[in-house]
């Protein structure tokens, strides 16, 4: 996969890892507005590749009142401005055969939840769109196994595909990161580290799921150390009151240390 064929994506000679950041769920336009603005004022300054990142609507729930979306066509309506406003690329999961097209009208990039990424049908409905599919690992796979889901996207003839380590289940409710998975990964295509839902804590008698915020710049480093391509990070400006995910998300107000560690932390690496 080549970086370079995202539509507007910038800062590709910094030698940075690049950037999928937003906020879980498109809750209205101008909270979508106003985390893009603040993420691209941050990785401009660090010159960070970066694509703006939010759900269109949400299938995976535990309950049936949770929150999934403001509708489909307005939230995709809401992505398609921020591209267009800011001029920086977007990426949105879908869930059935039928979203793929309709989403690869608004986005840059189709993600496929973890949940999801072993159904072919829906593998192939994203590839082939022509767009760049990003694969989320299933919590339940090993890294070696993603090989499979890379090769149903390249037999698609659409070689821009990447794939996202989102952890890895440990028990009933929570979540680890085996890092020894990254140069597998890496080893079929760019790979990915969501640093927020690696730190979830699912299934809670609530129905709402956990997580553990403190530890997402620890799981970051690691990440970045160990040679990752690309950082994934679900950031708000009010995570405890956020529609999706609020327990794992990143109160936005963090995020320019965090970046800025973790690019001091790159350029390190890369003298090695």
């Amino acid at each position: 996969m080549k970086l370079d064929l995202i539509p507007q994506i910038k800062h590709l000679d910094s030698d940075n890892f690049f950037l999928l950041a937003g906020p879980c769920a498109i809750e209205s336009e101008d909270m979508a507005l106003r985390i893009a603005e603040k993420v691209i004022k941050i990785t401009d300054k660090l010159e960070i590749p970066y694509v703006f990142k939010g759900s269109f609507k949400k299938a995976n729930r535990s309950r049936i009142d949770s929150f999934t979306g403001i509708g489909d066509e307005k939230a995709l309506k809401i992505l398609r401005k921020v591209s267009e406003t800011f001029e920086v690329p977007t990426v949105t999961d879908i869930h059935e055969v039928s979203d793929a097209a309709m989403a690869a009208e608004y986005v840059d990039i189709l993600q496929i939840p973890a949940f999801l990424v072993r159904q072919t049908d829906l593998v192939v409905a994203a590839a082939e769109t022509g767009k760049v599919i990003n694969l989320k690992k299933g919590q339940f796979m090993s890294p070696e196994s993603m090989k499979h889901a890379v090769t149903k996207v390249t037999d698609c003839n659409n070689s821009q595909v990447m794939v996202t380590d989102r952890g890895t289940m440990f028990g009933y409710q929570d979540m680890i990161v085996d890092f020894r998975g990254i140069p597998t990964m890496r080893e079929f295509a760019p790979t990915v580290l969501d640093v927020t839902h690696s730190l979830q804590q699912p299934n809670q008698s609530s129905g709402v799921t956990g997580g553990r915020p403190d530890m997402i710049e620890t799981i970051a480093r690691a990440g970045v150390v160990n040679h990752v391509d690309g950082l994934f990070i679900e950031t708000h400006f009010d995570p405890a009151n956020a529609k999706s995910d609020g327990a794992n998300m990143l109160d936005v107000q963090y995020l320019e240390k965090l970046l800025t560690n973790l690019v001091s932390i790159r350029k390190t690496i890369n003298t090695f």
